[in-house]
C-alpha cells in the first residue's frame, strides 16, 4: 500500500473523538506552527510544497493564500467549501464523517497562516448529519483550549463555525458560496475583484476544499521537503480519489498521486477491476464535469504513453484526447452502459442545477437536456447531435462562473468519443428505449 498521509489513522476505533485522536498525534501542526513558526513562514511551507486544491481547479493552495490581501484594521477570512456537490464525489464527507478533528485541525493551522481570527465550514446542506460531527468536535476543541482566545498562549485568537447550505450546486463555486453564507441568494459574484480582495462581508478571504486545507497538516507536521518526495514533480503528494460506478470495490481511496489508472482500476489493493467480470467502456476521471475517456485512452494517451493518476497525466492531450483529475470523482462505466443516458442524467442535473443569472448557461442547458431527452428517448434525428455541438460552443467561455463549462464539457467529450452511439439512438430508436427501459415503444412522457 502506498505512503498514507490524511488516512493513516482512519481504522483506529475512536479516531473521530478527541482523546483518541489527540493520541495518535492530534494537533501537532498546531502546535508547531504557532509556538515555532510565524504565520508567513506557515504560507511559505505551502508554498513549497506544491499543493494543488483538492477541490477540482488544482490550484496552487499557496499561491493562492499568498494573494490575500492584509489592510489594516481590516477582518480577514477562511471559509471552508465543504458544499461537495459534484456527481461522482464524496471524499471531503467521508473525511468530516470520519476525520472530524484533522478538518478541525487544518482549519486552526491554516487560519493562523492567513491571520484570520473568524472561520467557517460552509457544509452542503444535504449533510446535516455530518454537521453534527464537526460541531462536536469543535466544541471539545474549544474545551481543550484548542480553539478561543490567547491558544496555546500564543496571543492567537479563533472562532471557528459551521454553516450549512441549502443544497444548491451552485454555491460550490466560491463566490456564490460567500453570496449564500452572508444570508442572499447563492449567485457567482463577477470578478474581479477577487475573493483575496473583497470577499466575505467585504473583507480579504481565502476559500478552500476540505481536502486541501486538511492535507496542511501532513505538510506542517513533516514539513514541505518530505511531502515533496510523494507524488510527482508536477502532482505532489497524496489525493482522494471517491472511486465508483461498475467497479468491484468501490470506496473511497488514498493514493499516492503518479500511480497508473490500471493498477487503480485492476490493483488488488484499490478496485480489483470492473465488477460482474464486465469489459470497460469508459472513465469519468474527475467528477461529473470533466471529459468522458473511452476505453482506448484510459490506461494509455493518446500517443502511447501510459496514463497516471496525476494531474498532467490525466490532461495529457487537452479536451481531445485527455481529461482531468478534477475532485477525484472516478465514476467507471462497464460494457452495458449507455452513453447517451447518462450524458442526458448529468444534463439533467446542471439544467437544474444553473442559477439562472447567465442567459448562454440558463437556456444552453435547458436545451441540451431537451435535445438529449430527445435522443435518449428514440425521438431525435442527426441534426440534433450537431445542435448539441453548436449549444455547447454558446455555452463554454460565455459564463459568469464554471457551472456553464461543467455542464458543456462532458456532452461535447461523449459526442467526440461515442458519436456512433448517438447516431444509433437516431437509426435504432425501439431498440435503443427497449435496451435502457425496457420498454417495446418509445415513451411519450418525460422519464
Amino acid at each position: 500500500m502506498g505512503r498514507k498521509l490524511l488516512l493513516e489513522h482512519i481504522n483506529v476505533p475512536g479516531i473521530e473523538t478527541y482523546d483518541v485522536y489527540r493520541n495518535h498525534g492530534g494537533y501537532k501542526s498546531v502546535e508547531k506552527a504557532l509556538k515555532t513558526m510565524s504565520p508567513q513562514e506557515v504560507v511559505e511551507e505551502v508554498q513549497k510544497s506544491a499543493l494543488k486544491g483538492r477541490g477540482g481547479a488544482g490550484f496552487p493552495t499557496g499561491m493562492k493564500w499568498s494573494f490575500l490581501a492584509k489592510p489594516e484594521g481590516v477582518p480577514r477570512y477562511l471559509v471552508c467549501n465543504a458544499d461537495e456537490s459534484e456527481p461522482g464525489t464524496f471524499k471531503d464527507r467521508f473525511l468530516m464523517e470520519k476525520l472530524p478533528h484533522l478538518m478541525v485541525e487544518g482549519m486552526i493551522t491554516s487560519s493562523y497562516a492567513l491571520g484570520a481570527n473568524t472561520s467557517y465550514i460552509y457544509i452542503r446542506g444535504e449533510y446535516m448529519f455530518v454537521l453534527e460531527i464537526l460541531e462536536k468536535a469543535i466544541a471539545e476543541a474549544y474545551a481543550k483550549g484548542w480553539l478561543g482566545k490567547n491558544i496555546l498562549g500564543s496571543g492567537y485568537d479563533l472562532d471557528l463555525y459551521v454553516a450549512p447550505g441549502g443544497g444548491a450546486y451552485i454555491c460550490g463555486e466560491e463566490t456564490a458560496l460567500l453570496e449564500s453564507l452572508e444570508g442572499k441568494r447563492g449567485n457567482p459574484r463577477m470578478k474581479p475583484p477577487f475573493p483575496a480582495i473583497k470577499g466575505l462581508y467585504g473583507c480579504p478571504t481565502v476559500v478552500n476544499n476540505v481536502e486541501s486545507l486538511c492535507t496542511v497538516v501532513p505538510i506542517i507536521n513533516i514539513g514541505a521537503d518530505e511531502y515533496l518526495k510523494i507524488g510527482t514533480e508536477k502532482s505532489s503528494g497524496t489525493k482522494l480519489i471517491s472511486a465508483c460506478g461498475n467497479l468491484a470495490r468501490p470506496g473511497v481511496y488514498e493514493i499516492e498521486l503518479g500511480i497508473s489508472v490500471e493498477e487503480f482500476i485492476y490493483g488488488d489493493e484499490w478496485c480489483r477491476g470492473i465488477a460482474n467480470g464486465k469489459k470497460i467502456k469508459a472513465l469519468i476521471p474527475g467528477g461529473s464535469s470533466v471529459p468522458i475517456l473511452p476505453a482506448h485512452l484510459i490506461t494509455k494517451t493518446a500517443t502511447g504513453e501510459d496514463r497516471f493518476m496525476s494531474y498532467e497525466s490525466l490532461s495529457d492531450g487537452g479536451f481531445a484526447s485527455g481529461s482531468m483529475l478534477g475532485s477525484g470523482g472516478f465514476i467507471v462505466f462497464d460494457e452495458d452502459q449507455c452513453i447517451v443516458r447518462n450524458t442526458w442524467n448529468f444534463a439533467r442535473f446542471y439544467a437544474h442545477e444553473s442559477c439562472g443569472q447567465c442567459s448562454p448557461c440558463r437556456e444552453g442547458t435547458s436545451w441540451m437536456e431537451k435535445v438529449l431527452h430527445r435522443l435518449e428517448t428514440g425521438k431525435g434525428n442527426m441534426r440534433d447531435i450537431d445542435l448539441l455541438a453548436e449549444i455547447n460552443k454558446k455555452i463554454e467561455g460565455n459564463t459568469i462562473c464554471p457551472l456553464g463549462d461543467a455542464a458543456a464539457w462532458p456532452v461535447a467529450a461523449a459526442i467526440r468519443h461515442f458519436r456512433e452511439e448517438f447516431e444509433w439512438h437516431v437509426t435504432h430508436p425501439e431498440e435503443a428505449v427497449k435496451r435502457n427501459y425496457g420498454l417495446l415503444k418509445t415513451p411519450s412522457i418525460t422519464l
